[in-house]
């Protein structure tokens, strides 16, 4: 389910103020001190031609290659990052986790079953053990790539710079130790504040970020009905008692992220699943400033559209075929 859990508390803590609408002194109060707090914590978003450096260096839409371009070649490897470059990515996403001993590493999922030859989860699996896996087994053409290792943030970065690759972390760890371990890679490469992105569903990660580093470009994740829905459309819940009040949650946190998480975390840019975008929805955060990169793009006619009539960076698993989505 849906990772970012202190967004659904944020978002929920929106909701219980509610019940207060027909009080108005206790309503008069909370209002007056949560514009305080807001003001007091809220963070100026980057300058947007600086950020724009970074979004669309090449001043067109950008192609990023999700986890590396999982339908070409092994997801969040170094043999993905080369691919996605020789298929001509601008830019690879990749997801950021942590092992059991702290390294920051690229997997997308909690464990590391489905990728991997191992089992068990990420975050009890120290990284000597988990160099010892193969990222290459799972994969639909694992017959032509050799074994491959879950790479280190190190070692990705490392990569990506040698191929001028934009690089898109998706964190999915907690969110100190992410803003910790991404600061330290700014320092090491520089040249990351003109080709890197920070992004999350978890609107925490992306203000830590900014806090420990306010000149990183950051993004907001973002996927109606992540509460109630899985990314292919079915209900995670079969009641109605759990399945109706996830939905209503939902639609407060959809507000959520349009009018409040967005210029709280100040962010540069906005992430959105590709069936819920519309000219309308582009046109909204053009007007604050913000970009709209869409994903999961895998369709070329739906390439064409996001590129030449939307005019946003289209996030793809693959770049060379049409290709059915990776969840």
């Amino acid at each position: 389910m849906f990772e970012a859990v202190s967004a659904g508390l944020l978002s929920t803590a929106l909701l219980l103020v509610i019940p207060t609408y027909h009080h108005p002194g206790p309503t008069a109060a909370v209002c007056v001190a949560g514009l305080a707090m807001w003001f007091a914590c809220s963070l100026r978003p980057l300058d947007r031609d600086t950020a724009r450096q970074t979004l669309r260096p090449i001043g067109r839409p950008m192609c990023i290659a999700h986890r590396g371009g999982a339908h070409d070649a092994p997801e969040n490897t170094l043999i993905a990052i080369r691919q996605a470059a020789k298929n001509g990515a601008d830019a690879v996403e990749l997801d950021l986790e942590f092992t059991a001993d702290g390294v920051p590493v690229f997997m997308h999922d909690s464990t590391v079953d489905r990728t991997t030859d191992g089992v068990g989860r990420l975050s009890s699996i120290t990284y000597a053990e988990l160099s010892h896996l193969n990222a290459a087994s799972k994969h639909r053409l694992r017959k032509h790539f050799s074994s491959e290792k879950v790479p280190t943030l190190e070692e990705a970065v490392e990569e990506c710079m040698r191929l001028n690759l934009t690089m898109y972390f998706d964190v999915k760890g907690s969110a100190d130790k992410s803003a910790a371990a991404l600061k330290q890679a700014y320092n090491t490469w520089p040249q990351l504040y003109r080709k890197g992105i920070v992004c999350s569903f978890d609107p925490w990660v992306i203000y830590k970020m900014r806090l420990a580093d306010p000149a990183v470009v950051t993004a907001l994740t973002h996927r109606r009905w992540s509460f109630s829905h899985t990314g292919s459309g079915e209900p995670y819940f079969t009641s109605w008692f759990k399945h109706y009040p996830a939905m209503l949650l939902d639609v407060f946190h959809d507000w959520a992220v349009h009018y409040c998480y967005c210029s709280f975390c100040g962010v540069s840019a906005f992430l959105c699943q590709k069936n819920f975008v519309s000219k309308d929805d582009v046109d909204f955060w053009m007007k604050r400033g913000v970009e709209v990169i869409v994903w999961t793009v895998n369709q070329a006619d739906e390439k064409a559209f996001f590129k030449n009539v939307l005019n946003c960076s289209c996030i793809t698993d693959s770049l060379v075929e049409d290709c059915e989505p990776h969840y």
